[in-house]
């Protein structure tokens, strides 16, 4: 464990959405209560589950907070476990991931040590169906301002996000439209404004490969979420004039790519919307040079 973990933390609010995971949900749990070296308090929110998940939860008794809603939705239950909060510090959880030993201490420290940044992540460990997957390169955490990054891809994993309830303030919170991306979307809003704290350990438990996931469910559609993500946050007038560049040329990339792709399959209204989204932002397709960036 780091040697951060021996000084004082802050209290933490660990948030588990879940939506009939029953089976997993027990390991997500344990893996929390395991934790050491900083206090805590567990929540999680049943996003209307029709198994036996509350059962599961009541079996562990005070040590966690149960709260339900009818099915709204991952972004909605996580919004509610924040509302619900009692700490300002925040850690999420998905229900079939899990926390390393000491992920807790070491992150709430980290960001204790660190107090000029609202939100931190961390290293994970992949598995895919049991099996322990190497990541590519372009999936290497990255820390500071990170918004070129959050174009590529999904770079911050949600069960490797600890958040002080002030970001949301200044940011929002999840986007309850999105039924996958809302991730995306928010580290979007976020990183065009913040900085991120990489805690660089694999600290988080990554569980993949199979077919309840939301990314497997609606993965022929999630290009169109992320989509309506880079719209929105070109749309709201808050991206600086290289950030604004560098959307609408991700945004010109994926519609295009989109388009062409409904086009090939025999959608051709779609795909036609999507082209004429991408020429409409086409001018901006060179994105401005960073100002920030050093001249040689």
């Amino acid at each position: 464990m780091s040697s951060l973990a021996s000084r004082p933390a802050e209290p933490v609010s660990v948030i588990i959405p879940t939506y009939n995971r029953q089976i997993l949900l027990g390991r997500a749990i344990d893996s929390v209560l395991r934790q050491t070296g900083v206090d805590f308090e567990l929540l999680i929110v049943d996003d209307g589950s029709t198994d036996a998940t509350d059962e599961l939860v009541a079996s562990h008794g005070s040590a966690v907070r149960y709260l339900y809603q009818e099915n709204l939705g991952a972004a909605a239950a996580r919004n509610t476990g924040i509302k619900a909060a009692r700490y300002d510090l925040m850690a999420f959880l998905d229900s079939d991931d899990g926390f390393a030993p000491g992920k807790l201490a070491v992150q709430a420290t980290a960001m204790a040590t660190h107090p000029e940044y609202l939100v931190s992540h961390t290293d994970e460990v992949w598995y895919r169906r049991g099996r322990l997957l190497n990541q590519k390169n372009k999936h290497a955490r990255k820390g500071g301002f990170i918004f070129p990054r959050c174009l590529e891809l999904c770079a911050v994993g949600m069960s490797t996000a600890m958040v002080r309830r002030e970001l949301f303030d200044e940011v929002g919170l999840f986007d309850e439209t999105l039924v996958c991306c809302e991730d995306y979307d928010l580290w979007l809003r976020v990183s065009a404004r913040f900085p991120f704290l990489l805690v660089a350990e694999p600290l988080t438990i990554k569980n993949g490969g199979r077919d309840d996931q939301l990314s497997r469910i609606h993965r022929l559609g999630m290009d169109r979420h992320r989509i309506a993500a880079i719209l929105k946050i070109i749309e709201s007038g808050g991206l600086n004039h290289h950030q604004e560049g560098l959307a609408r040329r991700e945004l010109v990339r994926r519609c295009g790519i989109y388009g062409r792709g409904c086009l090939k399959h025999g959608r051709a209204e779609e795909g036609g919307r999507y082209l004429q989204i991408a020429g409409r932002y086409g001018d901006a397709d060179a994105a401005p040079e960073n100002p920030l960036k050093k001249i040689p």
